[in-house]
C-alpha cells in the first residue's frame, strides 16, 4: 500500500497480507474480512450523516452489507488496532444522483474522534484510491463540502467540478505502471 509499517514481523512495505494492509501498527481492512464492524460502520455513517436526514438506521446497515457481496465496488474498508474500531472509508459506484456517469466515488470516511489529526484519514483514503487503481480505474471521484475539500486537494485530488448540491467534485488520476 506504499505506507510506512514499523512492524519487522508483517509485510514488507506496501504488501497486502490476508490480515489486511499494514500501518504503522494498525491494519486496514476489507469489510468482507471482518463482518463484525458492519454494524458498527452503520453506526458512525447513520449518526454522522443520514440520522438527521431521516433515514432509518436498518436501511443504512443494509446498504454496508452490500460491501459483503464478490463484487469489487462496492467495498467497505475498516481502520483498526487490536480489536478496536479506528475508521472507515467506502469505494462505491455513485455518490451523486446529478453525476451518474462518473464512477467510482469514494465515499463516507470516517474517523472515530479520538483518533483524527494522525494521519488516519489520509491512510484510509489511500487505501480505498490504490483498491480502485487495482480493479482497473484510471480516475476515481468524491464529493466534499468546501470545507472539507482542502483536505484531499492537499493529498493529490483535483477539483473536477463545483458547486454541485453544494458540493465539490473532486477527482485523481492513476497513471498504468
Amino acid at each position: 500500500m506504499g505506507f510506512p509499517s514499523k512492524r519487522e514481523d508483517g509485510p514488507a512495505r506496501g504488501t497486502r497480507s490476508s490480515a489486511g494492509f499494514l500501518v504503522d501498527d494498525l491494519i486496514i481492512h476489507d469489510l468482507r474480512t471482518v463482518p463484525h464492524f458492519t454494524a458498527t460502520v452503520a453506526d458512525r455513517l447513520w449518526h454522522a450523516w443520514w440520522r438527521e436526514e431521516g433515514v432509518a438506521l436498518d436501511a443504512l446497515q443494509a446498504r454496508v452489507r452490500e460491501s459483503l457481496g464478490t463484487e469489487p465496488v462496492p467495498t467497505t474498508l475498516v481502520a483498526q488496532s487490536g480489536a478496536t474500531f479506528l475508521g472507515t472509508i467506502s469505494l462505491i459506484a455513485c455518490d451523486m444522483e446529478e453525476r451518474p456517469a462518473l464512477t467510482p466515488w469514494l465515499a463516507a470516511l470516517w474517523v472515530e474522534p479520538a483518533h483524527r489529526r494522525a494521519g488516519l484519514g489520509t491512510a484510509l483514503v489511500e487505501a480505498a484510491a490504490r483498491l480502485a487503481c487495482r480493479e482497473g480505474y484510471p480516475r476515481i471521484y468524491l464529493a466534499a463540502t468546501a470545507a472539507h475539500a482542502g483536505f484531499y486537494r492537499r493529498r493529490g485530488w483535483a477539483t473536477h467540478e463545483t458547486g454541485i448540491g453544494g458540493l465539490d467534485i473532486l477527482s485523481r488520476c492513476f497513471r498504468p505502471g
